[in-house]
């Protein structure tokens, strides 16, 4: 008896699965074949400014970017699939680029999903989360990144010349396998800013550097 109840059991668990797994790829599909005339609206990730400031012995990146979806990644939000979002910072000592050895770095990923019940918007941070009442809000707030701490793998010197780059995208890591699997060389899924790079020298408490996205 033992044993039928562990059959009947896996039994379930495998259904359990073939169903959510066609599920997903039932909404994935839809995304594509619904309102086909909307998709032609692109989305876009662009870095409008970035601001690296010294203080107390450490540097604090904030970015300012205008994220956009398209009608593919705007239904995805409305049947509740979660879109991240990363941005990364990442620092290169410019005497020992073609090691391409990361001395200093920041990443971040966010959480973007919407809730049919409270019809809000949600951002979830690493510590915390924002609700909003429209997406515009919510994306508005998603380009704004304040005051995030650069963590530092190697010592820094303010008389080195350092190569900095910067890049927003959409994650496609963080979503269920069968979306990776689809999204694989779509365009409506593929979204990501320009990689902006520049050369630097480390800012000062009183010098903040300052810099303009394309």
């Amino acid at each position: 008896m033992m044993d039928s109840f562990i059959v009947c059991y896996r039994k379930f668990n495998q259904n359990t699965w073939q169903v959510w797994l066609l599920q997903v790829r039932l909404i994935f599909l839809s995304l594509f074949f619904i309102l086909p005339a909307t998709t032609a609206q692109a989305g876009s990730i662009q870095i409008k400014s970035v601001n690296l400031a010294a203080v107390n012995q450490a540097y604090l990146i904030s970015v300012d970017s205008e994220i956009i979806l398209n009608a593919t990644l705007e239904q995805a939000l409305e049947k509740g699939v979660v879109l991240y979002f990363a941005t990364k910072f990442s620092l290169v000592d410019s005497r020992w680029y073609w090691l391409n050895d990361e001395v200093a770095r920041s990443k971040l990923r966010v959480g973007l999903r919407y809730y049919a019940l409270t019809r809000q918007y949600h951002l979830n941070y690493p510590s915390y989360s924002q609700s909003f009442n429209t997406l515009q809000e919510a994306l508005q707030a998603l380009g704004q990144l304040h005051d995030f701490p650069v963590s530092i793998k190697s010592e820094l010197r303010q008389d080195v010349e350092y190569i900095a780059s910067l890049r927003v995208w959409l994650d496609l890591t963080r979503m269920p396998k069968p979306f990776q699997v689809e999204a694989i060389g779509s365009n409506q899924w593929n979204l990501s800013s320009e990689k902006l790079e520049w050369r630097m020298k480390l800012p000062t408490p009183e010098q903040p550097l300052f810099i303009k996205g394309h």
